[in-house]
């Protein structure tokens, strides 16, 4: 039997999972990341979120033909209950994850050196009208700034532009995290299971019925 603590750790992993969108991409042209910087600021400002601003400017405002993780550029902004955004460049004009680079910048395997380079954003928490927003900003941004985006949106809105369909994708997951204590009661461990592996598979549990 789960006793408290266990289903608070269980809860708490299942909400690290939530609804998000996983992106990539390139800077167009070294000299417009001052604009770039400049417009995501002003539309920080307007609805209050945190920002943090790199390097504003490349060296000579070129974009270097060599990968090198010593300086980053761009900006971040984290919108209310959401996970930070991150526009951040290295000097060749590589999008990439700041926070990834201390844990894999000098990782000799190719796949966890490879994390470096998608950005992934938990927005379940932000709602539905940020969640659009942010999707409308990266249309905007990518149009402007961004070549080579890969954006994968989990709610299906960038792929489809479909508002109806992202509402019912965040209605999904809301239910899946309301109903994870109750999952956990109708789910029970099993005798011989550690916390970990009935966590491993009540979580394959749930993905199944996420593609029913």
């Amino acid at each position: 039997m789960l006793d408290m603590s266990d289903k608070c750790q269980i809860k708490s992993k299942y909400k690290n999972m939530g609804l998000s969108i996983h992106y990539s991409g390139c800077l167009r042209k070294a000299e417009s990341l001052p604009s770039l910087i400049e417009e995501v600021k002003d539309i920080s400002d307007v609805y209050g979120w945190k920002y943090h601003i790199f390097n504003t400017e490349f060296p000579d405002n070129t974009l270097d033909s060599q990968t090198s993780f010593d300086e980053i550029y761009g900006i971040c902004f984290t919108p209310t209950n959401c996970e930070t955004i991150s526009f951040a460049f290295l000097s060749n004009g590589t999008m990439v994850c700041p926070a990834r680079i201390s844990f894999f910048a000098h990782s000799e395997n190719e796949t966890q050196r490879s994390y470096i380079y998608t950005i992934s954003v938990k927005t379940q928490f932000a709602g539905v009208i940020v969640h659009q927003l942010l999707i409308r900003l990266f249309k905007y941004l990518n149009d402007k700034y961004i070549k080579n985006l890969k954006l994968s949106d989990e709610s299906y809105y960038w792929e489809t532009d479909n508002e109806n369909l992202m509402r019912e994708r965040f209605k999904l997951y809301d239910n899946l995290l309301d109903n994870t204590v109750l999952s956990i009661q109708t789910f029970p461990i099993q005798s011989d299971e550690d916390i970990v592996s009935y966590f491993e598979r009540l979580m394959r549990h749930i993905d199944n019925l996420k593609k029913e």
